[in-house]
C-alpha cells in the first residue's frame, strides 16, 4: 500500500450474515417497474409504447443528453404502461413498466465481439455507451464518458473492490465466484488506456478474495495486480482509494482524473466484461438483502425493474418489528418510503433494520469534543459547517468551509457522540447551494432573452 488516507472510522463491518452465502438468481418477478433515470445526468426518454413486445436487452430508453446512458429491457414480455412510478430516490419517476411474458428471449442485437483483443479505445467507449453502463456502486455515472474522458490523460486505472460499506457483500461474493469477468474486464481496461497493470484496491477483511483473484491472474498471464488495503472506512471514496493505491492526492474540487487516475466499480468492470464477451447491456444487478428486520439475509442477483418488495419476499419476508428500510449501505444508503421502488443500476443492497437499532436524538447538543474533525477523509471540520448552516449562513458553508467537498460519506455523523445530523443537514447544505446556482442561471438566462 502506497499511502493511508486521513481520518475514517472502523464500524463493525456486519457481513459475517452473507458473506459466505453464494449469489442466488431471483425468479424474476411477473413484472418489473424500469425507471428512466438510472445514472447521473438528464433522464431517458421512452422509446416504447403500451402493447409493444420487448426482448431481453432491447433499448427501451434513449439517452437524454451526453452524461447520460441508455436504458434496456430486463425482461422479454409487453409493455404495460409508461407512467410516473415511485423512485427509490424520493417522488415519482418516468417509468417502463414490463408484464413478464417468462420466455427469456434475448433481443437479436445481443451478440458478443468476435475478437475482442482488436477492440480500439473508441470502439470500447461505444460498446461500453450502447450497453448503458454506469458505476455501479452508487455513483452511478456513465462509465462510457469516464473513459473517453481520461484517454490519453489517465496512467493509473483502479478497479474499486473495497466495498467498505458495513453489510454489503456483493461484490466480494463476485470476487470469489465470477473472476473470470473480473479479470478479463480490467484487462480490456488496461488495453483501452495503454497501461501495463490495473490496480485492484481490497480491504484486508476480504483476503480469500485476493487469493482466487490472484491465482486467475497467474492463469490468464492478466495485467492485473491485486492490492491488499487496511480495513477502514471510507476506502472506497474514489478520493481515498486513489490516495491509498497510487500515493496520489486529489486535489480539491477536482476529479481522480486530475491526478491520472481512474477509478471503476468492480461490477462496472463486469459489466464491461459482459457488454464485449456476451454483447448483454446492463439487464440485472446483484444485491445483499441483510440487515436485523431480514429473516434470512441472502446475495440476489435479479432483473433491473424488480420491486424492493420481491427482494424481501425471497428472504423469508421481514420481522414485524422493522422499522426502517434503506437502500445502499447504513453509512450513505438512502431511506425508502415505499417498498413499490425497485432495484436499479446503482443498488447493491437492501437493508431492513428492526429493535432499538434507531439512535435518533430529538434536540442534539455538541459537546465539543472535535472528533468529527478526526475522522473528515476530507479534513473538513463538519462542527463548524453544521453551525454555518443551522445559522443558514450557506456562503460560509460553502466558501469559507468548503462544504461543496463533503463526500457525505457519514463517518462524522457516526462518531458523533451528540448524534448530530451532521451528513443529513450537509446534504441539504448542497441542495441550497444547487438550488441558488439553478436560480441564478435562471434569472441570467431571463435577463438576457429581455434584452434580446
Amino acid at each position: 500500500m502506497a499511502q493511508a488516507f486521513f481520518g475514517g472510522v472502523h464500524p463493525n463491518d456486519m457481513k459475517a450474515a452473507t458473506n459466505e452465502k453464494a449469489i442466488e438468481k431471483l425468479a424474476p418477478p411477473a413484472e418489473v417497474v424500469i425507471p428512466m433515470s438510472m445514472h447521473i445526468g438528464a433522464p431517458c426518454k421512452p422509446i416504447v409504447a403500451p402493447g409493444d413486445h420487448v426482448t431481453i436487452g432491447q433499448r427501451i430508453g434513449e439517452p437524454g443528453g451526453f452524461v447520460s446512458a441508455p436504458i434496456h429491457a430486463s425482461v422479454s414480455g409487453t409493455v404495460k404502461a409508461v407512467e410516473p412510478r415511485p423512485f427509490s430516490m424520493g417522488g415519482k419517476m418516468m417509468s417502463v413498466v414490463i408484464e413478464n411474458d417468462f420466455q427469456d428471449t434475448v433481443c437479436d442485437a445481443v451478440k458478443p465481439v468476435e475478437n475482442p483483443d482488436s477492440l480500439t479505445p473508441e470502439e470500447l467507449v461505444d460498446i461500453v455507451k450502447n450497453a448503458g453502463i454506469v458505476g455501479q456502486g452508487g455513483a452511478t455515472f456513465p462509465t462510457h464518458v469516464k473513459i473517453s474522458s481520461g484517454l490519453g490523460k489517465v496512467d493509473y486505472v483502479i478497479i474499486n473492490a473495497a466495498e467498505c460499506e458495513p453489510y454489503i457483500t456483493g461484490d466480494h461474493r463476485t470476487m470469489l465466484e465470477r473472476p473470470d469477468q473480473v479479470i478479463k474486464g480490467a484487462t480490456l481496461l488496461a488495453k483501452c488506456f495503454g497501461v501495463d497493470k490495473v490496480y485492484i484496491g481490497i480491504e484486508a477483511n476480504k483476503q480469500n478474495a485476493a487469493d482466487v483473484l490472484n491465482a486467475k491472474i497467474a492463469e490468464l498471464k492478466a495485467p492485473v495486480k491485486v492490492e491488499v488495503l487496511h480495513t477502514r472506512y471510507p476506502q472506497g471514496a474514489e478520493k481515498q482509494l486513489c490516495q491509498a493505491v497510487s500515493g496520489r492526492q486529489v486535489p480539491s474540487g477536482k476529479l481522480p482524473a486530475d491526478a491520472g487516475c481512474c477509478i471503476f466499480n468492480l461490477n462496472t468492470t463486469c459489466a464491461i466484461y459482459r457488454a464485449v464477451y456476451e454483447g448483454m447491456p446492463v439487464v440485472s444487478k446483484i444485491v445483499t438483502v441483510s440487515g436485523s428486520g431480514v429473516i434470512e439475509p441472502k446475495n440476489i442477483e435479479c432483473p433491473i425493474g424488480t420491486p424492493i418488495a420481491k427482494l424481501f419476499d425471497a428472504c423469508g419476508g421481514l420481522k414485524d418489528e422493522t422499522y426502517k428500510l434503506i437502500m445502499g449501505g447504513p453509512m450513505m444508503g438512502m431511506a425508502q418510503y415505499d417498498t413499490d421502488v425497485t432495484v436499479g443500476k446503482g443498488t447493491g443492497a437492501m437493508l431492513a433494520f428492526a429493535g432499538d437499532e434507531e439512535k435518533h436524538e430529538a434536540n442534539p447538543q455538541c459537546i465539543r469534543c472535535g472528533k468529527c474533525v478526526g475522522v473528515c477523509p476530507i479534513r473538513l471540520e463538519p462542527i463548524f459547517m453544521y453551525k454555518y448552516l443551522m445559522k443558514g449562513d450557506i456562503d460560509a458553508w460553502q466558501n469559507q468551509l468548503h462544504g461543496m467537498d463533503c463526500i457525505e460519506c457519514g463517518a462524522c455523523t457516526y462518531t458523533c457522540p451528540a448524534r448530530l445530523p451532521l451528513t443529513h443537514a450537509f446534504r441539504l447544505g448542497k441542495q441550497k447551494v444547487n438550488n441558488a446556482r439553478m436560480k441564478a442561471k435562471a434569472a441570467a438566462e431571463a435577463a438576457a432573452k429581455k434584452e434580446a
